[in-house]
């Protein structure tokens, strides 16, 4: 189970029993977009290769705004 925490700066992810963070520079590198469009699901595909995906996508906005 993959595990990922949202903030201002980046992402805080638990995946496999590793944590690491990805700053919101190197998201919005890899996706292409300014990290508050980026949606929870994109990010899950940066760190898993096959993510089950369950529910509607959420943009990092609506994230933070709904903390």
């Amino acid at each position: 189970m993959t595990i990922l925490s949202f903030d201002e700066d980046g992402v805080d992810v638990v995946y496999e029993g590793t944590e690491f963070r990805l700053e919101k520079e190197l998201i919005e590198e890899a996706i292409g977009k300014s990290y508050p469009d980026v949606t929870d699901h994109e990010v899950l595909k940066i760190v898993e290769k096959n993510p089950s995906l369950g529910g509607e996508p959420r943009r990092v906005r609506d994230i933070l705004n709904s903390s």
